[in-house]
């Protein structure tokens, strides 16, 4: 096989070194992960509009991790007490959407599995709690409702999404 210098820069590109998957496959991979996951602002302006969003938030971290933070109107049910909690919580024909802390925690990843082991349809929210405040939407803690300044690295200055 002769190799040209296109082919030859790509070997050597630690990007292409494993070639793109075929648009096929990665329709079909994209469009599986958006059917696991939701981003906060997507979740944020579906809370926000008038009306039923069609689905609930659940919160599944430590009631200490609740009292710091919490998405409004958020259910709180911790992982750990999933299988003794959520029928009594939750409605099994109302999609659910998962949160813990962020980008570096799996909880929510751990909750979601928990509810769907349960029969539940369910989403994981990218970049949990974190990424709700750091985008600067209002979240309520024990002392009440609280918002912060979106962070310009997170979402746009001054604008109502991000365009995505």
């Amino acid at each position: 096989m002769v190799m040209t210098s296109h082919s030859t820069a790509l070997a050597a590109n630690p990007v292409l070194r494993v070639p793109p998957a075929s648009p096929a496959a990665a329709a079909a991979y994209f469009g599986a992960s958006l059917a696991f996951h939701a981003d906060v602002s997507d979740v944020a302006s579906a809370l926000a509009a008038d009306g039923d969003p069609g689905f609930v938030v659940l919160d599944s971290r430590s009631t200490a991790s609740w009292d710091q933070g919490h998405i409004p109107g958020a259910v709180h049910l911790p992982t750990a007490l999933i299988p003794e909690q959520a029928a009594a919580l939750l409605d099994p024909a109302v999609p659910v959407v998962t949160y813990c802390w962020g980008p570096g925690c799996n909880g929510a990843t751990r909750a979601a599995l928990a509810l769907a082991q349960l029969g539940f349809q369910v989403k994981e929210m990218l970049g949990g709690f974190e990424y709700w405040v750091r985008e600067g939407f209002g979240y309520e803690t024990w002392e009440g409702g609280e918002r912060r300044t979106a962070d310009p690295l997170t979402a746009p200055v001054d604008a109502a999404d991000c365009g995505c």
